[in-house]
């Protein structure tokens, strides 16, 4: 059965470094739903959440070969155990007429907050899960959406269950 893991790890902040860890995934025909990258508190260290899918077998292997890449520090699968995800996304739509009023209510119902205002357009910024993100999205009348840009999934460890050298 193919379940939904997101891969936490700290490698070391260098060029070429995202390109090896994305060629390992492509060279063994994994897909990668989401990637984030970006520096820690340590600038010679950057974290990297991944997002794929696959059996146990699967991520099990991920995880030996991203352990192999030199640059590659500590590996956390945080579906593991508790966690915290949270993703970023931003969404224009047409708001004029009769539709602005209803397009702020949509905004308020989803704690999403309205960060661009023109004559016929909103912008609107929503975090949370990507489910709760799916679920405005599918909520809004299709036609009024005008573009949509995400993150991808960025997690912590809960409590004491930290990813750190």
């Amino acid at each position: 059965m193919s379940t939904r893991h997101i891969i936490s790890l700290l490698m070391e902040n260098e060029a070429g470094a995202l390109s090896r860890v994305a060629g390992l995934f492509s060279a063994r025909g994994y897909n990668i739903e989401s990637l984030t990258v970006a520096p820690t508190e340590d600038p010679t260290l950057s974290r990297m959440t991944i997002v794929t899918r696959g059996s146990e077998d699967v991520i099990e292997q991920i995880i030996k070969q991203l352990n192999k890449l030199i640059e590659v520090v500590k590996i956390l699968d945080l579906s593991d155990g508790s966690h915290i995800e949270r993703e970023l996304m931003l969404v224009k739509v047409r708001a004029f007429g009769k539709d602005r009023e209803e397009m702020k209510r949509m905004a308020d119902i989803f704690r999403g907050r309205i960060i661009d205002v023109t004559e016929k357009t909103y912008t609107i910024e929503l975090t949370g899960p990507g489910s709760k993100l799916d679920a405005f999205i599918e909520a809004l009348d299709q036609t009024a959406i005008l573009e949509t840009v995400r993150t991808g999934a960025s997690g912590i460890g809960r409590g004491e269950r930290i990813l750190k050298v």
